[in-house]
């Protein structure tokens, strides 16, 4: 058959480097009003492709087959607060204060036509991820309030959750201008999260075949950090949809071991993402921009909103 022929994707010697923030600041209209996912930010490091050590190497054949691998190592710190930061103590019934602090190792695995992706991300929940000194250090910086009620926020507790991921690139128009559909589907089972993931992203442009589209910090649609350009100038607009059932996320639902603040959490959850993305020699730049449903029943101000700004180098 010809299809483990085009599976194989050429071999790229290249590492990637990727700073991410995804900041409820910088959506449209909000200010620094900050409140719910108040603060994602991630540092990640892509490898080469096949350079995987041997057993790994044998493991990843063995679960996907022909195609190319990598690994990538992430630190990532987010943020969460309640609507109004100025309450002392906080509203019981809204979001908790929370600050998540992780690490997180990756495989990845893509032939010509998807993007396959498992990874395990440890790290803590509480004071110790120290969201309280990052989120007012910065307040402080830029003369703005700081958050008053981190003191309530949930407990020290450490967490862990196994993510994995699957991507397909589906050709829609070839040519000068191309378009394609990106249907994924993604899930987590941990302490941290238990969720399942479900969507697609629709892009036009020129070059779309050097990736399958832009990064998000979990949870959400996310291409990953890893481009490849096949043109010199790679450029695309990009707009997606994703339902994500969610049985449990301790940054809603409090301490698994201990009695801390909590919230009803609502157990679907929509995002629309709108946003653009450049490559352009050894660096990708993207921006995204996503309307978010409630994830806690009752929750203030309608549909959240944050933007998504990433930067991506090849070394």
């Amino acid at each position: 058959m010809a299809a483990p022929a085009r599976a194989q994707p050429p071999a790229d010697p290249d590492g990637i480097w990727t700073l991410q923030d995804e900041n409820s600041s910088v959506a449209t209209g909000s200010g620094l009003k900050d409140k719910y996912y108040v603060n994602g930010l991630r540092l990640n490091w892509t490898s080469p492709t096949d350079t995987l050590p041997a057993s790994l190497a044998n493991f990843e054949n063995w679960l996907w087959g022909p195609g190319r691998s990598r690994y990538a190592l992430e630190l990532s710190q987010s943020m969460y607060t309640p609507s109004n930061v100025q309450l002392v103590p906080p509203d019981p019934t809204d979001r908790p204060y929370a600050g998540v602090l992780t690490v997180t190792g990756s495989l990845l695995h893509d032939t010509d036509s998807s993007r396959s992706i498992i990874g395990l991300q440890a790290g803590l929940v509480g004071p110790d991820a120290l969201a309280k000194q990052v989120q007012n250090g910065f307040h402080s910086l830029v003369g703005y309030n700081p958050s008053r009620g981190w003191n309530y926020q949930i407990h020290d507790e450490p967490v862990a959750e196994l993510l994995a991921e699957k991507i397909w690139r589906v050709p829609l128009l070839r040519g000068g201008l191309q378009m394609d559909a990106l249907p994924e589907v993604a899930g987590g089972a941990g302490n941290l999260r238990v969720y399942g993931l479900a969507g697609s992203v629709v892009r036009i442009g020129q070059g779309l075949d050097s990736d399958y589209g832009v990064a998000r910090v979990n949870p959400g649609l996310s291409g990953s950090d890893v481009f490849v350009p096949t043109r010199n100038l790679v450029w695309y607009f990009f707009a997606g949809a994703d339902g994500q059932a969610v049985a449990h996320d301790i940054t809603i639902d409090g301490n698994t071991f201990q009695s801390s603040a909590s919230a009803k959490r609502a157990p679907f959850v929509g995002e629309l993402e709108l946003g653009l993305a450049v490559i352009l020699g050894r660096a990708r730049l993207s921006y995204t921009q996503v309307i978010q449903t409630e994830e806690i029943k009752g929750q203030h101000g309608g549909p959240h909103q944050f933007g998504s700004l990433a930067l991506s180098v090849r070394y």
